[in-house]
């Protein structure tokens, strides 16, 4: 007779998160698929989605898709209710080709990677600092990237502007030409040379505008970090930029990432084999956060300006034969270690 306890297993949820609705796909231990539902993506869905997995077995984990896009709430809901949630990537191509696609086969792929132990990273938390300092710097990014588009437009008029307007602002920089076009005062008519001022001052105002927005959010996030990561900050060539994305991508909840060497894959910089025969090297890992691969790569760059100790390692190994770009990465691997230890020695 079969027991109570056999006949009880438990089961593995997987999600495939969607703006408006999640799709979700239960298997048992065995890999079997039991059910599949769908439910809106939004508090009360959430509670539903729950309570439904739960009703067909105790849950061993939820896999879901997209816990840092439309996944967030729901990872952020069962998280707080204790659940066990694994952060599950898109299936791979090979798999869509053999089996096709559709929300019901990626929600029991999800379930399937979450259960095999293929997907097993803990998503972040996004309750914390980090989180605040996320949404600031998702702002500044498009300040300045709207900053840098309204700065080349200004140019680009100047560039093919009537020749004595032309003469008139040749040779400015950036910002005394955004003030000169800004406070000018041009009279209406419909000939180019009018027509070109009130486009510059319009430009240029925006210019001026979006400058004083950029400079007032990085105060912020410089606050910000400053108060969350000091150790980070004080490192030599991590400045609040940098020390921000660098926590962007640890999460609110750092202690998530288990070595060290977990870290510099995540964000790019793990030495990966390329050997073939008798050639034996390794090359640059190509995955990860590139916007954290950026940011080791920047304060990599300002340590071979300014660090005694980085300026003397890249002499060493260049008289021993290394290429230049085989050093650095080296120095972004060093680099990884110590920000991972800064990592986990924050408060947060």
């Amino acid at each position: 007779m079969t027991s109570l306890a056999e006949q009880i297993r438990p089961v593995t949820v997987g999600v495939d998160t969607h703006r408006d609705f999640h799709v979700v796909g239960v298997i048992d231990a065995r890999g079997v698929e039991i059910a599949a539902q769908s439910f809106p993506a939004e508090a009360a869905g959430y509670a539903a989605l729950e309570s439904w997995a739960q009703s067909l077995g105790p849950v061993a984990c939820f896999g879901v898709e997209g816990t840092g896009s439309w996944g967030a709430g729901l990872a952020r809901h069962l998280v707080g209710r204790g659940q066990a949630v694994v952060e599950v990537n898109r299936s791979d191509r090979s798999e869509r080709r053999r089996v096709g696609k559709d929300d019901t086969i990626d929600a029991y792929a999800a379930a399937r990677a979450a259960q095999s132990g293929r997907a097993r990273a803990v998503p972040k938390t996004q309750d914390g600092p980090v989180e605040a300092l996320r949404a600031l710097k998702v702002a500044r990014n498009g300040a300045v990237k709207a900053k840098t588009q309204a700065a080349n437009q200004l140019k680009n008029l100047v560039a093919t502007a009537p020749d004595a307007l032309r003469a008139e602002l040749r040779g400015l920089s950036t910002l005394n030409l955004a003030r000169r076009c800004a406070a000018s005062r041009p009279r209406p008519g419909a000939d180019p040379l009018n027509a070109t001022r009130r486009a510059l001052r319009s430009i240029a105002r925006r210019w001026l505008d979006l400058d004083h927005e950029a400079t007032e959010l990085y105060a912020e996030i410089k606050t910000l970090t400053d108060q969350t990561a000091p150790g980070l900050v004080a490192m030599t060539g991590i400045g609040p930029d940098i020390a921000a994305q660098l926590l962007l991508t640890a999460g609110d909840n750092p202690h998530r990432l288990h070595t060290e060497a977990g870290f510099a894959r995540l964000c790019g910089v793990a030495p990966i084999p390329a050997t073939s025969g008798q050639t034996i090297k390794v090359r640059l890992h190509r995955g990860g956060d590139r916007a954290a691969n950026a940011a080791l790569h920047r304060a990599v760059i300002v340590r071979l300006n300014h660090h005694p100790e980085t300026k003397a390692y890249m002499q060493r190994r260049l008289a021993e034969g290394k290429p230049k770009l085989e050093i650095i990465r080296c120095l972004k691997r060093y680099l990884a270690r110590r920000v991972y230890h800064q990592l986990l020695a924050l408060d947060i």
